[in-house]
């Protein structure tokens, strides 16, 4: 316990400066753009957050001028979710250049790989530090995709679920969160063994082609349990965007049940203002728009499902 309290006192001491200096429900206003409550977290968050993934974004590929700027202009357009994880190259570093000025109203969610508690928290300490912050909203479980390779010793007693339960103790974070884009009945099974307050999932116009479709196996699961959905692969990395454009794939994922928002990685200030402008006009899809939305991609969902392939 000894050991614990100086984790928090060192992490305190270090970032403490840096961090001062449902688609049913109605969408309220939050600076420029609408919000929705996540989950079980409380939290109001932006419809639209920024995507920190991608080696092709400057966030996770060194640019780091054009990084800056992408992030300020978000803040700047009332951007309040910001995904980033712990591999994602230079994405955590670049938005702690930001965080360290802007920390008040930014809704900060990073990820970590690791599956022990003691892995866990190596990564989350370097989240931290890179971050400039001293405690992060939502530290979710990354790409939860085999039983033997992750939920074993996820849960295990040195596992990762150890570290949360230690790090929420410590207040270095505030919610739990698990992400995955491979299998749904892994991501079900996680959220059957732990309270988690948030899941990162695949929500696009392509899922619903897919036997193993997350809209309709994973989300009714996350929504019994109040657990807050971010939808992420919208465009599917611009495949979905041959046979729609990004305001009706955008519309699609935030009108699924359950949805709070959606996260996209932007290439430059151009698309992000673009999908800032199709995340003011949105409005929920009836059933038949989407199913018109959906009759487009069923010609393409086998090679725009190509994530579903990584573990």
């Amino acid at each position: 316990m000894a050991e614990e309290l100086n984790r928090r006192e060192f992490l305190v001491a270090g970032f403490a400066a840096a961090a001062a200096a449902g688609a049913s429900e109605p969408a309220a206003a939050v600076g420029t753009l609408p919000a929705r409550i996540l989950g079980r977290t409380g939290e109001r968050v932006t419809l639209l957050g920024l995507g920190g993934a991608s080696t092709r974004t400057p966030l996770s590929n060194g640019r780091r001028e054009e990084a800056i700027a992408i992030i300020e202009r978000a803040v700047a357009l009332g951007i309040k979710y910001f995904d980033t994880a712990a591999t994602y190259d230079t994405s955590e570093e670049y938005l702690g250049e930001v965080v360290a000025r802007r920390r008040k109203g930014m809704f900060l969610a990073t990820k970590s790989d690791e599956r022990t508690r003691d892995g866990a928290w190596r990564e989350l300490e370097r989240s931290l530090k890179r971050l400039r912050t001293d405690y992060i909203d939502l530290w979710q479980m990354h790409r939860a995709s085999l039983p033997e390779r992750d939920t074993a010793p996820a849960f295990a007693k040195d596992g990762v679920i150890r570290a949360i339960e230690e790090a929420k103790a410590q207040k270095l974070i505030r919610f739990a969160g698990v992400t995955g884009h491979h299998r749904t009945d892994v991501l079900a099974d996680w959220l059957e063994r732990y309270p988690f307050d948030a899941l990162l999932t695949v929500v696009n116009a392509v899922d619903i082609h897919h036997a193993d479709s997350f809209i309709r196996k994973l989300l009714p699961v996350a929504r019994a349990k109040n657990v807050g959905v971010i939808a992420m692969k919208v465009p599917a990395y611009g495949q979905i965007l041959s046979d729609l454009d990004i305001k009706a794939a955008m519309h699609y994922a935030l009108s699924q049940p359950g949805v709070a928002c959606c996260i996209i990685a932007c290439d430059s200030v151009a698309m992000l203002e673009a999908n800032v402008a199709a995340a003011r006009d949105f409005a929920p899809l009836t059933a038949e728009q989407q199913a018109r939305i959906t009759e487009r991609t069923a010609g393409n969902w086998q090679r725009a499902s190509f994530y579903r392939g990584w573990t």
